[in-house]
């Protein structure tokens, strides 16, 4: 005999959540099973018609009814703790995990599969002991630990800019793209749509090159920029004159830049010595990621640059001029949030590591 009708005080909202459930493409199939048999059972559908209905025996209409009757939602869910664990030796784990940074001859860096072949096991099971141990030796991250001596001065006093910039003053971010390269695509790339990325031809004519330089007014997040066909001392000059030409008088101007050579060069220090409000501050060596027009730098690039396809020179620039014009129409300045104690207790970690002499922090 069929079970009557199920009957229970079900809230709005949990009939909502079961409704939501079942309809959902976004749920894990389990959980649209269940829900959808527990709303059959409370519209009136016997435990038979319910399992006909979803393809199942009514020993599992039985089970998720009484589970929801006894538990609600909660009752839905999947329980822990059920079957058996699958246990790895732990001289296995240990293996898997000190063996992940001694690839075998031949190879830059041990695969699931060759480690499995090394251990004795399966690549599954080397990918559970990696993802539990945080371990990704498929993954590789570039870095650079300078080497300057005055490292801590000169971290200090550029990221002392960014925390407390100085009164009735300017700070400017500068730095120059150089050889930033007009390639034109020899083909028109194909549109892009539903179900297709974006193409672009892998060969291309080249047009010539062009040094972009750029300022970014930390205040304000506004950028100028300078085009020269050439990378030299007297480019930088230029470049400098503008800053201090589009400055309003009566405000000191901070450079801050890397320690590029055109940057110190002999008629550089010339100007700068008879023009007293532009001051310098250097990077340290190897540490351009301090100066932030290099977050601006990866925007224009990725936004204007990379996909896109020149005929020429002054088309390229054209199209960089375009996008900052835009830019600076509503800009956003890029802020310096970091800790410093922090960054440089990882950079004396890396040091550590290297064999390095540890940085005093103090500034």
């Amino acid at each position: 005999m069929s079970k009557p009708r199920l009957t229970l005080n079900i809230s709005e909202s949990d009939r909502a959540e079961l409704t939501r459930r079942s309809t959902s493409q976004t749920c894990k199939s389990r959980d649209r099973f269940r829900a959808k048999i527990v709303l059959l059972r409370i519209a009136g559908k016997s435990q038979r018609e319910t399992a006909g209905q979803m393809m199942t025996s009514c020993v599992t209409v039985a089970k998720w009814t009484s589970r929801f009757q006894a538990e609600g939602l909660a009752g839905l869910e999947e329980k822990t703790g059920r079957g058996r664990t699958a246990t790895i030796p732990k001289r296995t784990a240990e293996r898997i995990i000190t063996e992940a940074a001694t690839p075998p001859a031949g190879r830059t860096r041990h695969s699931t599969r060759s480690m499995a072949r090394a251990v004795g096991v399966s690549r599954h099971t080397v990918r559970t002991v990696w993802n539990r141990s945080g371990i990704k030796p498929h993954l590789t991250k570039t870095f650079k630990v300078s080497n300057d001596p005055d490292f801590v001065a000169k971290f200090w006093d550029v990221v002392g800019l960014y925390l407390s910039p100085p009164d009735k003053a300017v700070v400017f971010c500068c730095d120059e793209k150089t050889q930033c390269q007009a390639l034109e695509r020899t083909q028109p790339g194909l549109p892009l749509g539903i179900g297709h990325i974006r193409t672009a031809t892998h060969d291309y004519t080249r047009h010539g090159t062009t040094t972009f330089f750029a300022a970014l007014d930390y205040a304000t997040g506004k950028v100028t920029d300078l085009y020269a066909s050439a990378h030299t001392n007297s480019g930088w000059l230029d470049f400098l004159k503008q800053i201090n030409k589009t400055t309003p008088p009566g405000l000191d101007i901070h450079i801050i830049a890397d320690n590029y050579a055109t940057h110190k060069h002999p008629n550089v220090a010339r100007w700068l010595k008879a023009h007293k409000r532009v001051k310098m501050h250097f990077t340290p060596t190897s540490s351009s990621w301090l100066n932030l027009v290099e977050r601006f730098f990866a925007d224009i690039t990725r936004a204007c640059v990379r996909d896109g396809s020149f005929s020429s020179v002054s088309e390229l620039e054209r199209a960089m001029r375009q996008y900052i014009a835009e830019r600076n129409v509503n800009p956003t300045p890029f802020k310096w949030h970091a800790d410093g104690i922090e960054i440089l207790r990882k950079i004396n970690s890396a040091r550590t590591i290297l064999g390095k002499p540890i940085l005093n922090s103090a500034h």
